[in-house]
């Protein structure tokens, strides 16, 4: 199917709701799910972000902006999956119990302001990453337009240059729990030096990049190119001096490089250990 064929479903799926309420955390994918709906629905679309420990302050600021830019109403909340030991205990699916709070929350809020339904930005690549919060968004009666349409994330940076949106190349930003290995409990403390450790990275001009944390020690994970330029162009003792100010005792460099869910090899392996 063409990409014009897809943006026409998607327009569809929104026209037939007549309202919807957007799960809009400023990534490309919801960004351009709330594109779309406000070009479709005007003011009868809502995009609501979530802010809890695990959102940089930044993220939010960047939905802000970028939600004012598009024109339409955004609303802000609170969730609290810091208080679920579900959650904090940082299981294998700790995603479902982060969306399962999400649409707890904004299911009422959509029904108390008279939206039919919550909308999020998954998209067709998602649905064959293992992302426990799938589930838990669908048990919620959420509709994922992106992923009912087929359109995958490369086609979601192409339909966002198309209609002008000049973040088509933001990197992916999850939470910050992402950052943890499975089993490591999650604190906000820990989730605040993540953050800090990456804001200042970013200031630093390294955009596309994770600061994973295990015990004391934070793995900084750049892409496999960057990586010789930021050993020989980057003040490393300034790095380190500046991490164990966030409260690491060691730094290390990633020489793999950075990839995305990296951390879910684990779950590989653990497969293999079962099947054999």
């Amino acid at each position: 199917m063409m990409l014009t064929e897809k943006l026409e479903q998607l327009k569809a799926i929104f026209a037939e709701m007549e309202q919807a309420l957007i799960a809009y955390s400023g990534g490309v994918d919801s960004a351009l799910v709330a594109k779309i709906a406000y070009d479709v629905l005007g003011d009868r679309a809502l995009a609501v972000t979530a802010v809890s420990p695990s959102l940089l302050p930044e993220e939010l600021e960047d939905a802000s902006l970028q939600a004012a830019t598009i024109g339409i109403p955004h609303q802000i909340i609170e969730t609290h999956e810091m208080e679920n030991p579900n959650y904090t205990s940082n299981p294998v699916n700790r995603c479902y119990f982060c969306k399962s709070e999400l649409h707890d929350t904004l299911k009422p809020l959509a029904q108390k302001l008279g939206y039919p339904y919550v909308v999020d930005g998954v998209n067709a690549d998602d649905l064959h990453d293992y992302r426990p919060g799938i589930q838990a968004a669908k048990e919620r009666g959420a509709r994922s337009p992106l992923a009912e349409v087929g359109i995958t994330k490369m086609e979601v940076r192409e339909l966002s240059v198309q209609l002008g949106l000049s973040w088509w190349d933001k990197p992916a930003q999850p939470c910050l729990s992402s950052r943890f290995p499975y089993g490591e409990e999650i604190t906000v403390a820990k989730l605040q030096r993540v953050g800090r450790a990456e804001i200042y990275l970013r200031k630093l001009g390294w955009q596309n990049l994770r600061v994973r944390s295990e015990g004391d020690t934070a793995r900084i994970e750049l892409p496999p190119e960057q990586i010789k330029s930021f050993v020989l162009n980057t003040d490393l003792q300034t790095i380190v001096s500046a991490f164990q100010e966030f409260g690491f005792m060691y730094v290390t460099l990633d020489l793999e490089g950075y990839s995305s869910g990296k951390l879910n090899r684990v779950l590989n392996q653990q497969s293999l250990s079962v099947k054999a």
